[in-house]
């Protein structure tokens, strides 16, 4: 054996060697070992051992192939040739594997999964590829770090199998997440190979729906990689997870053939990019890949990493000493010095911010001053957190000889929901509010806070001194205080000393943003390539603002945020992470105001305190138990199996906490679960918690629930089709010379199609997907087929969408990044595997519809999105594809083009769709056509007589209704994520754009006499797109509505409603109407961030409600005093004409009505004295009412 080649696979945590002989193709000699960040020194170890395999079997032609994401820097050192890995496998497969259908490698931070597929026609195959990019999530470096948070020792891992009885939830989104969530597991006394298992699933999962990019994986399916190689509970996963998505799919397996040699680990499974280095070579010229020899390598790792830092740095946090001294004079906080007390009784409010890590508490003056600040490490307990730091507040103030008078208590954090109910404080605040109050309560009119924590990030967006939007980092945790700590711990350091050391760098490393476990790899190779201690914490702060605004905001132009920016949160203490941020803001905003709060940490606390500042003021009282009696608060804690959670088979080990008040009354506050159903006690409590739920709901109604859920059922007044031969009135068009047209009226008999046809059609059974522009159009298609004689059985819709129809069946393909379009696929697959099922479909209905109706006038264009109006075809595809799953069960697929736009037309594309389908004369077709858009009018009318019924009680009531801004099909529970229904609960009536009165008369009030009352012209003259266009005018009408509040739904990256932006931010700016926007609405739900932003906005609404409120007892108090003086002056007038012995019997009505009015008022008052915080519910209550004979509605 004279010639050899060698493949090297330099992966992120592994090297990988293997000696092939070119004539035989056979592997003479390999290797596996970790290079724990010393890639090149591994290599080099390698060479030197494969240098004496070699010269043992008399090789001197040698040439080397390198592939994997460190071989790059090494293939000059080594006259090596760098091979991409994704090619690499795909080789190695083709060549050891021809009849492979698919490939899922796994390593230490990559992902790869390759679908090989085949021309009929060429009998050719084709790889398709995808990898992750900057995310670690679902990779090895993953599995490591949580095999070290669950103490599982690496050799156990090698004899776990999967098991699937007792699977818990862990982010597969992120792996710091992941992590985060294992511990949390940990914690509650979960078995570690319980935990393990859970971690595989998620990670199977995540590369199965995210990585296959719509594919189904082929068999036979190769696990390739490290971990697919050494950890037999990884293959189980795979081996259950794949076939799952098989049998879901419809996919073609040989089930009787073993599961092991369908989805195969080969031998040498860990090699596989490596021999593909190699047999790339052997396609290669001679020359190509010469093996140099040692010397180059040695250099390299001894010098040429060296010469590389300048390449790989940037400058430093400070360029000089000046400039270092210029910024610490502008941005340090002064110490903070206690102020002493002026008498012996301090007079104060107490705000406190209970997070999941720490807890503060702060003592805020009257004027608002902090007179002390108080901290404490969690204890996983928020009632001893909160005992131990009042206790602390009271001693400290009482080694001043003074004692507090404690005016108020309020919270935010986790800890706030139980401190509300165990001592009952005033104020039980949403920490992206507190945070809010607390940077305007120093900084005024400011257009953007960032709170960076140690373990979150928020971005609160400004508008009219509330917050308009918001970014939470709820998917990954890149960009927080995490980051800095982690590396301090790295170097011994405490985190207070990190900023001293880093502006002591010349230069810094340029870290890629991103992910955290990629960026811990980078410092990790950094500090290997000669990197100092000071060098790389100066990297790091500098990469702290890209993860904030780049990757976790996600930003595009920071100068449309505004210029008035506030930095807040315990990160903001290190002063390098401060210069960072200050440095990266003025690059973006030139004319940027920067300021850091002056306490930054306790941010939270002090805006808890403001707002039990101003509630406490406005109502008078506190409802606080007081501050001894919280601090001797006594409280009992039980864990055992009566605490059991038992709400699905995990069973959760939960811990209540049950606190004593003074007055004997308890509260009880439930830790240790994992997902929201352990919050709750036990069914019974369930059971209360969703009968309140469901009252309030319908006490207070919910028009996009509603409008949803109405569209899809039969809608009432429908006229059958006329009997054969009743009488028909018809035009006649004839062209006449010179191109003129006369159309002439006549009457003629309607045409009825045949009784087999009639048979036909009462048989016919047909799927719609309740999708996209259904939503504004099902009543129409619905009223359609009834009319024609299709039974209302046989009409069936989908399901709305939910997580678990998107889990089970969104995998087929992608209209990415549109998820309403892409939740189709889901709904096509109840339809084919649970709705065909039960009864089979003769078709599935799914029309193209390039205009929808709108009531907006004088529009460019009535357009549908061209995404959405595209969907039937890709759909078709979808299912398609790998198979034909209409053809298979017998089913047509009906998807023809309409257009709403043009009622003629609209009549004859219905009837050449379904004219040899249903088997319809065109006079039926026409006919039904007629009563489908009268029935869609009358849906439309009954929405807007409730939506008129509504607002005139909010405006009655000084109440506030939320108007939904949402394309229709954001009435999908699925797609909204129950944000309405969150809003109703908390007891605010829901409007939908639908159920807005489009009466001009009615909304004339509201306008001025020139205007178009159904117009965007004037805000959007280039109008498009008609659900669009409808938002806008949906915006317009709030702006000039006092009762009426926005909430502007929007999913990610949606192109025709991009361009409404800035339109409905400019009208709302201009008005002051209270707005709410969530423009990245996806297919999952965080239900947190959705927690935070339904407080955040309720917030301002109960703002917006004090004002109506205070406006309307004013308005109440001027006409009783005018009530009352008029009153006094009839009364005059009365004894004047007594004294000439007269009467005026419309004088004695007048005063006998207004003094019954005066004496009520007094009554009111009274009873609002006496009663103030119990008045009764069903004043406020918003009833539907009932329709009378002329149509109008009068509530009951």
């Amino acid at each position: 054996m004279r010639r050899a080649i060698i493949g090297l696979d330099v992966g992120s945590t592994t090297v990988k060697a293997v000696i092939v002989d070119p004539e035989t193709k056979d592997i003479v000699w390999s290797d596996y070992r970790r290079h724990h960040t010393k890639q090149a020194e591994c290599v080099l170890d390698f060479m030197v051992r494969i240098g004496q395999v070699l010269a043992e079997r008399g090789c001197d032609d040698v040439r080397v192939f390198a592939t994997g994401s460190g071989a790059k820097p090494l293939e000059r050192p080594l006259g090596a040739k760098f091979v991409q890995e994704v090619n690499s496998v795909t080789l190695a497969v083709e060549t050891l594997h021809p009849d492979a259908g698919s490939v899922v490698e796994l390593g230490g931070q990559d992902a790869k999964i390759i679908v090989f597929k085949e021309n009929e026609r060429t009998g050719t195959k084709a790889a398709i590829a995808s990898m992750n990019d900057k995310c670690a999530s679902g990779t090895g470096a993953t599995i490591d770090k949580c095999m070290i948070k669950v103490g599982m020792p690496p050799e156990e891992t090698l004899d776990l199998h999967f098991d699937d009885t007792h699977l818990h939830h862990v982010a597969a989104k992120c792996g710091v997440f992941a992590e985060t969530d294992i511990v949390n597991l940990v914690k509650t006394g979960i078995p570690s190979d319980e935990i393990m298992c859970s971690l595989a699933d998620a990670i199977v999962m995540q590369n199965l729906s995210v990585l296959t990019r719509g594919n189904t994986l082929r068999h036979k399916v190769l696990l390739l990689g490290g971990l697919n190689t050494f950890l037999p509970f990884l293959q189980e996963c795979w081996r259950k997870r794949i076939p799952e998505t098989w049998d879901e799919r419809g996919y073609d397996y040989q089930i009787d053939v073993p599961i092991e040699e369908l989805i195969p680990v080969p031998e040498n499974a860990a090699l596989y990019a490596a021999y593909g280095a190699v047999v790339y070579g052997m396609h290669e010229p001679a020359h190509v890949g010469v093996y140099h020899g040692l010397e180059g390598l040695r250099s390299y790792i001894t010098e040429g990493r060296k010469e590389r830092l300048g390449e790989a740095a940037g400058p430093p946090l400070a360029s000089n000493g000046a400039e270092l001294e210029q910024f610490l004079e502008a941005y340090e906080v002064e110490k903070f010095e206690e102020p002493e007390p002026d008498a012996e009784t301090v007079r104060a409010v107490i705000g406190l911010d209970g997070g999941s890590t720490s807890s503060k508490a702060v003592l805020l003056g009257e004027d608002g001053e902090v007179l002390m600040k108080a901290y404490t490490l969690s204890k996983g307990n928020p009632i001893q957190d909160a005992k131990d730091l009042l206790d602390e507040l009271r001693g400290r103030m009482a080694d001043k000889g003074a004692r507090i008078e404690v005016l108020g208590f309020g919270a935010t954090g986790y800890a706030a929901d139980v401190l509300e109910e165990c001592v009952r404080a005033d104020v039980n605040i949403v920490e992206t509010v507190a945070h809010m109050m607390s940077a305007t309560h120093y900084f005024g009119d400011v257009d953007v806070i960032c709170d960076i924590g140690g373990q979150d990030i928020k971005v609160l967006f400004m508008e009219n001194g509330d917050i308009k939007t918001f970014k939470l980092s709820n998917q990954c945790s890149a960009g927080n205080g995490m980051l800095l700590q982690a590396m301090a711990d790295q170097f011994g350091l405490p985190v207070t000393e990190y900023a001293e050391n880093a502006f002591k760098a010349d230069l810094a490393p340029k870290f890629s943003y991103g992910c955290a476990v990629f960026l811990d790899t980078d410092r990790v190779n950094f500090q290997k390539e000669g990197f100092s201690k000071e060098e790389l914490l100066a990297g790091l702060a500098q990469v702290l603002p890209k993860n904030v605004w780049q990757y976790v905001v996600g930003v595009p132009r920071m100068a449309a945020l505004g210029r008035k920016f506030v930095l807040q949160g315990g990160t903001q203490y290190n002063m390098a992470a401060v210069k960072a941020q200050v440095d990266y803001i003025n690059q973006r905003v030139p004319d940027a105001e920067v300021y850091v709060h002056p306490h930054s940490g306790e941010a939270g606390a002090i805006g808890a305190a403001m707002e039990t500042l101003r509630v406490v003021k406005r109502r008078g009282r506190s409802t606080f138990i007081g501050l001894d009696a919280a601090i001797d608060l006594e409280y009992e804690t039980k864990n055992d199996a009566s605490t059991t959670c038992h709400f699905c088979a995990n069973n959760c080990s939960r811990t209540f906490i049950d606190a004593f008040r003074p007055d004997g009354s308890t509260s009880r506050y439930i830790s240790g679960f994992s997902c929201e159903k352990g919050m709750v006690e036990s069914k019974d409590a369930m059971e209360a918690l969703v009968k309140e739920r469901r009252k309030i709901m319908k006490e207070h109604p919910n028009l996009v629930t509603y409008e949803g859920l109405k569209a899809f059922k039969r809608i009432a007044g429908v006229k059958p089709l006329p009997e054969a031969g009743t009488s028909l009135q018809d035009v006649k068009v004839e062209r006449k010379f010179f191109g003129a047209i006369e159309r002439t009226t006549y009457e003629r008999a309607f045409q009825r199609s045949s009784e087999a046809a009639a048979q036909k059609r009462a048989k016919w059974r047909v799927g719609i997907p309740r999708v996209l522009n259904m939503y504004s159009t099902a009543p129409f298609f619905r009223t359609y087929f009834e009319v024609l004689g299709v039974r209302p059985k046989n009409i069936v819709f989908s399901d709305p969408s939910s997580e678990e129809m998107f889990a089970e069946g969104g995998k087929y393909g992608s209209v990415d990044p549109c998820y309403p379009s892409k939740v189709a696929q889901a709904h096509f697959h109840q339809l084919f595997f649970h709705k065909h099922e039960q009864t089979p479909f003769d078709a599935i209905f799914f029309p193209i519809l390039t205009h929808v109706p709108n009531f907006v006038t004088a529009t460019v264009d009535d357009a549908s999105c061209p995404i959405v109006a595209g969907t039937p075809d890709v759909m078709k595809a979808a299912f398609t594809k790998e198979q034909d799953y209409f053809a298979n069960r017998g089913i047509e697929y009906l998807a023809p083009a309409f257009s709403f736009a043009e009622p003629t037309l609209l009549k004859r594309d219905m009837f050449e769709a379904f004219r040899s389908v249903l088997g319809v004369t065109e006079d039926e077709s026409d006919f039904a056509v007629q009563e489908g858009l009268a029935a869609l009018e009358r849906f439309d009318q009954d929405l807007q007589d409730k939506g008129r019924a509504i607002l005139e009680q909010v405006e009655h009531d000084n109440r506030v209704a939320i108007l939904v801004l949402g394309r229709p099909y954001h009435h999908d529970p699925g797609l909204h994520h129950g944000i309405p229904d969150e809003f109703q609960v908390l007891g605010y009536p829901i409007l939908s754009i639908r159920s807005i009165p489009k009466d001009p008369a009615w909304l004339a009030r509201f306008y001025d006499e020139d205007d178009d009352v159904l117009g965007v012209n004037d805000v959007w003259p280039e109008n498009y797109s008609a659900n669009s266009a409808q938002k806008v005018w949906g915006a317009k009408f709030a702006s000039r509505h006092p009762n009426v509040a926005i909430l502007d739904l929007s999913s990610f990256k949606c192109g025709h409603d991009a361009p409404t932006y800035g339109i409905i931010d400019s009208i709302v700016a201009k008005s002051g109407a209270p707005s709410s926007s969530l423009h990245d609405i996806d297919a999952n739900k965080p239900g947190g961030s959705i927690k935070i932003r339904v407080k955040t906005y309720a917030h301002s609404l109960k703002l917006r409600e004090e004002q109506l409120e205070d406006v309307g007892a004013r308005k109440a108090e001027l006409q009783r005093r005018i009530d009352e003086k008029r009153l006094e002056l009839l009364r005059m007038k009365q004894e004047q004409l007594a004294e000439q012995r007269r009467a005026d019997l419309g004088l004695e009505r007048q005063i006998h009505e207004l003094a019954e009015k005066v004496s009520l008022y007094r009554a009111e008052a009274a009873l609002v004295e006496r009663d103030d915080d119990t008045r009764a519910v069903t004043e406020s209550l918003i009833r539907l009412g009932r329709k009378t004979k002329d149509g109008k509605v009068v509530r009951v």
